[in-house]
């Protein structure tokens, strides 16, 4: 399975940015998905997790409420809608994919499939 992810860019602190990820090839439409995020010096980070269907989620705590992860039935494509975006919200942001789904894929070691991130910077 292989990822790739777009929408990265410079937003105002307080703005909304969505994230796109889509997965290559059709086992992927089976697999559940997810992000993570790495601040600069810092280690990664679980944003958010989603299963195949798309009806089941979990977000990290640092932005539960202000972020959505939105996936359509049984397809391999994955949005992350950021809103309230924070100064503490800059980082690369990694789309991930797993064939196992649990509701505590919270590490990075719970992913197989990453894909190569991009920038978020929140800055005014």
């Amino acid at each position: 399975v292989q990822l790739q992810a777009s929408g990265g860019g410079l937003v105002q602190p307080g703005g909304s940015l969505t994230l796109s990820c889509a997965g290559s090839g059709d086992s992927a439409k089976t697999y559940s998905m997810g992000w993570f995020r790495q601040p600069p010096g810092k280690d990664r980070e679980f944003v958010g997790a989603v299963n195949w269907s798309g009806r089941s989620t979990y977000y990290g705590d640092s932005v539960k409420d202000r972020f959505t992860i939105s996936r359509e039935y049984g397809k391999s494509t994955v949005s992350l809608q950021m809103s309230n975006l924070k100064l503490g919200d800059t980082a690369v942001y990694f789309c991930v994919s797993d064939e196992s789904w649990t509701w505590s894929m919270t590490t990075p070691n719970d992913y197989h499939y990453w894909g190569r991130g991009t920038l978020v910077t929140v800055s005014s």
